[in-house]
């Protein structure tokens, strides 16, 4: 697993919100009998995470509730990153302890990130625009 980004060389490290660690620790450590792998590398990219504080997120990183829109190869698409008791593929929320949940929790627009996927293939996920549930007009 690398990370790259368009805006450096260097590997930047992901942003995660302080008050999400401990729920995000809590639903890898929960998966792990289910999806032992996928758990793990949860788990590993939420401990080398910035933690930041609710305020000083910056808005382009993708975090729970975020849609966000990101290309693989050469197929783009938009999806809001849940958790997974909220997750609905036709609505296009995916949950946070799928494959590209995981990869893209944590990664700021312009930045890449490479990822194995379960199907043995490795995917380069890039994050071309993310919006905030805050960010959404109301219904």
């Amino acid at each position: 697993m690398s990370i790259e980004t368009s805006r450096s060389h260097s590997n930047p490290r992901l942003i995660i919100e302080e008050r999400l660690y401990t729920r995000l620790v809590a639903l890898a450590e929960r998966a792990r009998a289910q999806a032992p792998e996928l758990a793990e590398r949860l788990l590993l990219e939420i401990e080398r995470a910035d933690l930041r504080a609710p305020e000083e997120m910056p808005a382009d990183v993708v975090t729970l509730g975020s849609e966000v829109t990101f290309r693989e190869h050469d197929r783009t698409r938009t999806v809001q990153i849940v958790a997974p008791e909220d997750a609905d593929i036709e609505r296009s929320r995916i949950s946070v302890l799928t494959p590209v949940g995981a990869a893209l929790l944590g990664l700021a627009v312009g930045q890449k990130i490479s990822w194995d996927m379960p199907d043995k293939r490795v995917a380069v996920l890039e994050v071309l625009a993310v919006r905030q549930p805050s960010d959404t007009p109301a219904h």
